[in-house]
């Protein structure tokens, strides 16, 4: 750079602002230059028209802020109507479903009563039954064994086997076993002449028990049974406990000795209390 143009630029850096505040010349500046910029009433203007539309751009959309807002809320009413109903129609079906177990467990506990009632007729009348058919089994046994009896006296049956069915019913309802015992009397103290004496014994708990199962009984089959049971003892050395007699058939007579003599008479050995 040259001296003069240095000195140029230096005095128009110090001149130039003075100038440019002189009339004549700010307006020719502002003349030359309106065409870049735009004046101070339209930038106002500009700017209160922007202003303008940024307040109207605000308020719309508050408007629509508060228009959605407004939506929103009337949804989540809706929704919070729809959640109660919803809760409602819940809790209502789980009342009805409560109300059908309640009644469901009702009938079955009514079916389950009823069907235990009806089981328990079922089993008395089992129960009832089967005593009766035992009752009608035993009354059938017991005149099948005074047939016996009748046949034995008459010759028509053994009187063994009599006896042996009279002593298979102790033996069942007692748990006994009945022994057949035959002494040798050689001095005929029972029956006045040597002879065979034939007992019936049952031995239970150390008791000793004497028995006389025949199909009939008169008195003097009765005295015979009483020297029987004292000639055993005198032949073993022990006192029988108890004396019994199962006989179907006990005349009057013979029941009268019993009496005296101290021994127990039964009809059937299913009569028989106690041994």
């Amino acid at each position: 750079m040259d001296m003069d143009t240095a000195v140029l630029k230096a005095a128009m850096r110090r001149e130039l602002p003075q100038l440019l505040e002189e009339e004549p010349v700010k307006e020719s500046v502002i003349k030359a230059t309106q065409g870049l910029y735009a004046d101070q009433q339209k930038t106002e203007d500009r700017f209160l028209m922007m202003m303008e539309e940024l307040r109207r751009d605000r308020e719309e959309n508050a408007r629509k802020w508060e228009e959605q807002n407004k939506k929103w809320e009337e949804w989540n009413r809706k929704w919070e109507e729809e959640k109660a109903e919803d809760r409602r129609k819940w809790e209502e079906q789980n009342k009805k479903w409560e109300e059908w177990n309640r009644k469901w467990e009702e009938w079955k506990a009514e079916d389950r009563r009823k069907w235990e009632e009806q089981n328990k007729k079922w089993e008395e009348n089992n129960k009832r039954f089967y005593e009766v058919h035992e009752e009608i089994m035993k009354m059938a046994d017991k005149l099948d064994r005074k047939l016996s009896a009748i046949g034995a006296r008459w010759g028509m049956q053994s009187e063994m086997a009599f006896r042996n069915a009279l002593a298979g019913i102790l033996e069942e309802n007692f748990g006994v076993k009945v022994l057949n015992i035959r002494d040798y009397d050689d001095t005929g103290e029972v029956f006045g002449r040597p002879d065979q004496v034939e007992l019936d014994i049952i031995i239970k708990n150390g008791m000793l028990i004497i028995c006389e199962l025949k199909s009939s009984m008169s008195k003097g089959d009765m005295y015979a049974f009483e020297r029987k049971v004292r000639f055993y003892e005198k032949r073993h050395q022990r006192k029988a406990d108890s004396l019994i007699v199962i006989s179907p058939m006990v005349d009057d007579k013979a029941m009268s000795v019993a009496r005296e003599l101290g021994i127990r008479v039964y009809s059937d050995s299913t009569e028989v209390d106690s041994l």
